[in-house]
């Protein structure tokens, strides 16, 4: 069955739109979104309303939806959530031998092959599958769903990250490389620490800009 209008508004919003460092800071333009998308005015609407709901965008009356910068505070319970669950994953695999290191290094071979800022929406993506293996390995679907709601937010701190410092393209595929021996080796503490360090280096980038 085909999207509707708003649930295609809605995605594009939330899975591109949002995620432009350009667009922090400003208003959405429905007119230019519906043209993008070709989709009426109505559909946007009621695609602001879910986004809306979900603190995404404020609706301000007479000027529209407003795509406001993530706080300091939002960003840093961003990071203490995802540290949270992710340590817990690494834990759970490791315990079990389930280490998602395939499908961990196959997103990382993709990061490396990708160029900055001409594929950064690209990298930010494979960044998400590099942390969403681990936490899928868990096989719990309750944590999986609640780490997935978290994906929009990832994705729009990791685009203003990734643009933020011309070296942070590198440090992102060192840190994630650290994550990796760790888990390869079975350390449980090292897994942590690494997984801790490189969400620390991304708030303090994200506080910094």
């Amino acid at each position: 069955m085909a999207a509707s209008g708003r649930e295609r508004a809605y995605q594009f919003l939330k899975d591109s739109y949002l995620s432009d460092p350009e667009r922090q800071g400003g208003f959405i333009n429905e007119q230019e979104v519906a043209s993008l998308i070709g989709v009426s005015r109505t559909p946007i609407r009621e695609a602001l309303l879910l986004l809306s709901a979900e603190d995404l965008v404020q609706l301000i009356p007479k000027r529209g939806a407003y795509v406001a910068p993530m706080s300091g505070r939002e960003l840093s319970e961003l990071m203490e959530m995802r540290g949270m669950v992710e340590r817990h994953a690494a834990e759970q695999a490791l315990r079990r031998g389930a280490a998602p290191v395939g499908p961990m290094e196959d997103a990382l071979r993709h990061q490396e092959e990708l160029t900055v800022p001409e594929e950064a929406r690209t990298f930010i993506d494979w960044d998400h599958r590099f942390h969403s293996a681990l936490v899928a390995s868990t096989g719990n679907d309750m944590l999986i769903k609640f780490y997935d709601g978290l994906r929009a937010r990832q994705v729009r701190a990791g685009m203003v990250a990734l643009f933020s410092t011309q070296d942070r393209y590198a440090s992102v595929l060192d840190e994630h490389t650290v994550i990796l021996d760790a888990l390869r080796s079975g350390d449980e503490a090292a897994a942590a620490a690494a997984i801790d360090s490189h969400l620390d280096a991304t708030l303090k980038v994200l506080l910094e800009s």
